[in-house]
This record gives C-alpha cells, sequence and structure tokens, in this order.
C-alpha cells in the first residue's frame, strides 16, 4: 500500500483518478512518467495475497519492496534489451476497482485498491476477442 501526505481532504475520484493514471502509464510501457509519480521518500511494497493487511517487509515475503532508488534501478534494467524477460516486452492491461479511501486527518489518507492485471507478449498471436492467446489474469491488491 502507498502512503503519500496530502495538503488537503482527498476524494474517491481524486484517487482513483492517480490509480488510473499510474495503470496507464504502465501499459504504455511510459515507465520513466511512473516514476515521477513517487517522492524521493516513496515505497513500492507489493506483497503475497496470503500475508494479512498489515504485514511487515522486514519479516514477511513481498513480491516487491522497493524504495525509490530500486525502482529507478528497475525502470533502467526493464529498458535493456538484455531485460529478456521483457524483450519483447509484455503487454498489459490494468483494470482497477473497487476504491476505498480512509481520510485518516486533513493532510493524511490511505487508499486500497483492486487491481486485476492481464498480460501476454507482443509475439502472442490474437485470441478470439483480440486478446493475447497466452496471456493471463492476475488479481493483485494495493
Amino acid at each position: 500500500m502507498t502512503h503519500t501526505t496530502i495538503t488537503s481532504p482527498v476524494t474517491r475520484s481524486e484517487v482513483e483518478d492517480l490509480l488510473f493514471l499510474e495503470a496507464e502509464l504502465l501499459d504504455d510501457w511510459k515507465l520513466e512518467a511512473w516514476l515521477a509519480l513517487y517522492t524521493a521518500d516513496a515505497t513500492y511494497q507489493v506483497p503475497s495475497t496470503d500475508l494479512p493487511a498489515d504485514a511487515n517487509p522486514d519479516k514477511s515475503l513481498f513480491y516487491i519492496a522497493d524504495d525509490r532508488l530500486r525502482l529507478e534501478q528497475r525502470i533502467v534494467r526493464l529498458m535493456k534489451k538484455s531485460a529478456h524477460s521483457e524483450y519483447p516486452r509484455s503487454r498489459t492491461r490494468h483494470l482497477v476497482s473497487n476504491t476505498l479511501v480512509d481520510v485518516h486527518s486533513p493532510t493524511e489518507a490511505r487508499a486500497q485498491s483492486q487491481v486485476l492485471l492481464w498480460f501476454g507478449s507482443s509475439d502472442d498471436a490474437a485470441g478470439p476477442r483480440g486478446r493475447p492467446a497466452r496471456g493471463g489474469p492476475v488479481v493483485v491488491a494495493f
């Protein structure tokens, strides 16, 4: 879950707009613009789905537990042709839903959302509905 300091009460609609923008930037492979959404002190955490909501990456296994520097390094690595798992890059579509916002104070809020991630390779033949034939859904919460 991402924590952000805000200057005025935030609405669910504003949080959803931010999540939709993040999804669009990732789907369009605009990784530098995606990184610009995060402050220098940001952390990006993706816990495994079997962990409780208050899990700590220092004590539990997370798929991703990166600080800003690690995010920058990840982008540099993914942009190289030597990143075999992403060359050619995967086609993705993030579907964001069920956004909940808990406003703690005028300057602090916590948001939670469910994301369905569809992914496939640009080498995949089109399926019956145009999606990659070998793609698969992944459900995540953040």
